[in-house]
């Protein structure tokens, strides 16, 4: 009688998601402390990524140079789920490109995709249409971005990262105060060679087997409204929301994006 009330681990891992949250550039799992949070306060597993020279790794950005490179620690993260569980994967702003570089590799493990004011684009970086409309245009704020070069100043710069001073008013302007203080002394340079050399290629043919969520942040500064309208368009996912936020959600409107994250599981067939 036991036996037959005992649910498997597969049977239990079909009833409650599993998400796996990513971040963006110059962020770290550390973004989604809210929504982490949220999301173990109701009894979803939740797993926070930290890419390669971002949040705690403490690899040398500049050493970093293929995406591949600073994909890795998701990929491996992939690798490692058993066959039989499927996630719920989110990516923010950049990491919407590993979350679909991990669509092209691993997409019978992704029950859903999801992309919070995210890049969105198939194969990367492919055209200069993908770059229009996946790489920030920062230009109308002036000289925002602070350079290493670590391959030598003759060559293009290996990491960037927002001037201080800009970061509250392009990024996180609609957050409380303490989590843009917060953010100045969390964030870290991001590896830009590794981000322009993001192209998918390979098995394309799986990748719109996994369904994708775009959630668009109306006031982002980064990642222009009519640039998310613009992949969603593109590449359109099977459904779209609208937050009332900046660029990071996650700090302007934890609730409503929690709220929304867990309508995706419901869609997804959670209970």
């Amino acid at each position: 009688m036991g036996e037959e009330l005992s649910m498997t681990e597969t049977e239990r891992a079909a009833m409650n998601p599993h998400f796996v949250l990513v971040h963006g550039v110059s962020g770290g799992a550390w973004c989604w402390y809210k929504i982490r949070c949220l999301m173990e306060n109701s009894g979803y597993k939740v797993s926070c990524i930290d890419l390669k020279g971002a949040g705690i790794d403490q690899s040398d950005v500049n050493s970093i140079l293929s995406f591949d490179d600073y994909n890795k620690p998701l990929m491996d993260f992939m690798s490692a789920l058993p066959d039989t569980e499927q996630v719920i994967l989110v990516g923010h702003s950049a990491g919407g490109l590993s979350v679909t570089k991990a669509t092209h590799k691993f997409a019978k493990k992704i029950r859903m995709a999801v992309y919070v004011a995210a890049t969105m684009l198939k194969f990367g970086f492919l055209t200069d249409q993908d770059v229009k409309d996946g790489v920030p245009d920062l230009s109308q704020f002036g000289e925002v971005y602070e350079l290493e070069f670590g391959l030598g100043p003759e060559q293009p710069p290996t990491s960037a990262i927002i001037k201080k001073e800009f970061q509250r008013k392009i990024i996180y302007q609609m957050s409380p105060q303490e989590d843009s203080t917060l953010a100045t002394m969390l964030l870290r340079p991001g590896p830009t060679l590794a981000l322009q050399s993001a192209r998918f290629t390979e098995e394309p043919e799986f990748v719109d087997n996994v369904p994708r969520i775009y959630i668009k942040a109306m006031h982002d500064n980064v990642l222009k409204p009519d640039q998310q309208d613009a992949m969603i368009k593109r590449w359109p996912p099977s459904q779209s929301h609208v937050l009332d936020s900046d660029h990071s959600p996650f700090f302007s409107a934890p609730f409503l994006l929690f709220g929304l994250l867990v309508e995706v599981a419901t869609s997804a067939g959670y209970n």
